[in-house]
This record gives structure tokens, sequence and C-alpha cells, in this order.
């Protein structure tokens, strides 16, 4: 009986493990406005250029990568990886604009020196959002914003549990780890 014990009382320990749920909350409490604004502010005179109302071709541009980065969805996460079998975040943003003659660093914390920064409430699609999700100073993730509908803005990322998927930076986790915004086009 002694020995029999012992058996019956490992497999109830791994299945006690399994029943904790990982916490996901923060000491900080940190909050961001996320409402859209128009790209038209009083504090900034805005760059010709990278109007896309007035520049059909950067919108057009805009959207053919945000289709490209669409392709990926579903596609499993793969550290370094860049095509169909596994994909990283700063992988997928930078076939995707790769794929329409757009040349970006390959790794998420140079992609952060690229562009001009912008503040949230300016952020439109095709933007950049970095985060931080690990503890330390660098930029770790990217993620490609392909909507801001009111004051919600969602992108398209490769999470490391879920591959690649559209989340929104109202999100808490997504939230909390935001750090910055740039504008490519």
């Amino acid at each position: 009986m002694k020995r029999i014990l012992p058996l019956i009382l490992l497999p109830l320990l791994f299945l006690g493990s399994c029943a904790t749920k990982k916490r996901t909350t923060h000491s900080k409490e940190r909050k961001i406005s996320v409402a859209a604004s128009p790209r038209n502010s009083m504090e900034e005179a805005p760059d010709p250029v990278l109007e896309t109302p007035e520049n059909p071709a950067a919108a057009s541009k805009i959207n053919n990568i945000i289709n490209t980065a669409l392709t990926y969805s579903g596609v499993r996460y793969k550290y370094g990886g860049t095509t169909k079998k596994g994909m990283d975040c700063s992988g997928l943003l930078y076939v995707a604009f790769k794929k329409n003659d757009v040349d970006l660093p390959r790794v998420s914390s140079a992609m952060a020196n690229e562009g001009k920064r912008i503040r949230v409430n300016q952020v439109e699609k095709g933007d950049l959002l970095f985060f931080k999700t690990r503890k330390g100073k660098k930029i770790n993730h990217v993620g490609l914003v392909v909507a801001v509908e009111n004051d919600d803005i969602k992108f398209i990322h490769a999470s490391t549990s879920r591959g690649v998927i559209v989340s929104s930076l109202r999100e808490g986790y997504w939230n909390y780890a935001f750090v910055k915004a740039n504008r490519i086009l």
C-alpha cells in the first residue's frame, strides 16, 4: 500500500498545479488615452507628404502593407521567423513592409528609431506601436495599427502565446507595456 500511495498522489500534485492562474496584474496603475484625433491638430503643423487624404498613393501603400500583414493572421509564433511556418513580431512587420518596397530594420528595438514619433492620440492606420514586455529599458515588441475606431486602436502583431493576431491597445497587458508610436509613411 505504501508503494501505491505515491503513484496515486503524484498525478494529483501535477493536476493541482495546472489549476493556478497566471497573474497579469501590475503594481502600478497606468492608463493611456487612446482617443483618436484628426491629424491636423493645432499643436503641430501637418507634413503634407504624410497626409493620407491628400496623398492617395501613401494611403494605398499603407492599406497594402496592412493587407499583407493580415495574410499572416493565425501563423504560429517563432522567434526569428519570417515565413508562414512561423513569425515573430518584428519579422511580421519587416516582411509586410518589405513586400511593399519599404525597408525597415529587422528587430523591433531598431524599428523604434525609424520614422517620426507621434502621440498616441495622433495614431492612424499604418503607424507602429512599440512595447516593453520584459523588465529593462529596451523595446522588444512591435505592432502595426490596422484600425482606429473611436477611442480603440487595433494592431496586428505576433504574440508568443497566440501567434499572429489583432489586439487592442485597450487590453490591460498591451496598454501597460506600451512605450511609444512612430509613423513610418
